[in-house]
């Protein structure tokens, strides 16, 4: 009899291993996968949790990224890697909407119908769409031109409702200094941007002040989706000395097509973030937007652990000392272009 239930108990023991094993569960000690990871998240979703603190109280975040792009991307890992060095305990929603506006709209009422305690929208379509989902929850933006410009807040410096965050407003005048500076004898200069962002928009309006000021002659070019990215940078060719790209995620995710089309026909182009430059592009001046998203995480942290009040929380911008210089070596080498007196 004592052999017997023995090995009814081993059996018994084999077949709830086997049962945990089928539903995927998970001991206390388990966690998400990294930011790193989390950033690069396509369409679906995927939710990390945070580090245990003492206290036992945890957060439920959702996180609202338009499409993967090295700027985006990035700033997402800093808002990530803000509320890691937080201590706070949280999860964390990551929904991308690979660029397409509805789906943005369908993500939005999903991450507010899913009760989250704050969600952060990265890109301007992003925020616009879960800012009209929910005037209730905080959400936090970043990687947004002029949040007050695309109605997303009262003002920037008194936001008066639910939404604030971070702007990613670049420094455009020095962005087209740095164009003079790199080819002097350029008379014109082609703005490129997709006509559906209104953060591009804004940037365009500034961009072709500053290349005015400068002597120049600034002619818009402006695509309504990627698709017509490569027709619409082959068309410049012969008519501009130069190519502007603001901080469009448009232009942004296609960078290597404007790269492609643009440096095999001598085009220059002075992009608005990094990455772009890295994709192609010949140089920036430029915000960084790890520290974007770091300094949107800190927000975070303020409004869930501190109580702060969201809508007495400016808008806020990285310093000037943030913003940095990049130059793609190989891409000045294609269009032989000397960049080793840049500073």
């Amino acid at each position: 009899m004592k052999k017997t239930k023995k090995v009814l108990s081993l059996i018994l023991a084999g077949a709830m291993m086997m049962s945990l094993a089928a539903c995927g569960g998970k001991t206390p000690e388990d966690k998400g996968t990294s930011a790193d990871t989390t950033a690069q998240e396509s369409a679906g979703g995927t939710e990390t949790t945070g580090e245990k603190t003492a206290d036992g109280k945890q957060y439920k975040i959702g996180v609202l990224q338009l499409v993967q792009h090295t700027a985006l991307d990035a700033a997402n890992k800093g808002f990530i890697k803000a509320l890691d060095d937080s201590g706070i305990n949280y999860t964390v929603d990551q929904q991308n909407a690979a660029g397409d506006q509805s789906t943005c709209q369908t993500i939005a009422s999903k991450l507010v119908n899913d009760g989250n305690d704050l969600i952060l929208s990265i890109a301007t379509p992003a925020a616009q769409a879960v800012a009209g989902a929910t005037s209730d929850i905080p959400v936090l933006v970043t990687a947004v031109t002029d949040p007050a410009a695309s109605d997303l807040v009262e003002s920037n410096d008194a936001p008066g409702g639910n939404v604030s965050g971070t702007s990613d407003l670049t420094p455009v005048k020095e962005q087209i200094s740095l164009l003079k500076q790199i080819l002097p004898e350029a008379k014109t200069v082609g703005i490129l941007y997709a006509s559906a962002e209104s953060n591009s928009e804004i940037q365009a309006k500034m961009a072709k002040e500053a290349i005015e000021a400068e002597g120049m002659t600034a002619v818009d070019y402006t695509v309504s989706s990627s698709n017509e990215i490569q027709t619409v940078v082959t068309s410049m060719v012969g008519k501009v000395d130069a190519i502007y790209a603001p901080t469009d995620n448009t232009i942004a995710a296609g960078m290597t097509t404007v790269a492609m089309v643009a440096n095999e026909n001598g085009l220059p182009t002075i992009c608005g973030e990094e990455g772009m430059v890295k994709a192609g592009g010949l140089a920036t001046y430029g915000i960084d937007y790890f520290e974007l998203g770091y300094l949107t995480g800190q927000q975070a942290v303020k409004i869930l652990k501190d109580g702060e009040d969201i809508s007495k929380m400016p808008i806020e911008y990285l310093p000037a000392e943030k913003c940095k210089l990049s130059v793609n070596e190989e891409t000045a080498k294609t269009l032989g272009i000397d960049v080793s007196n840049l500073k």
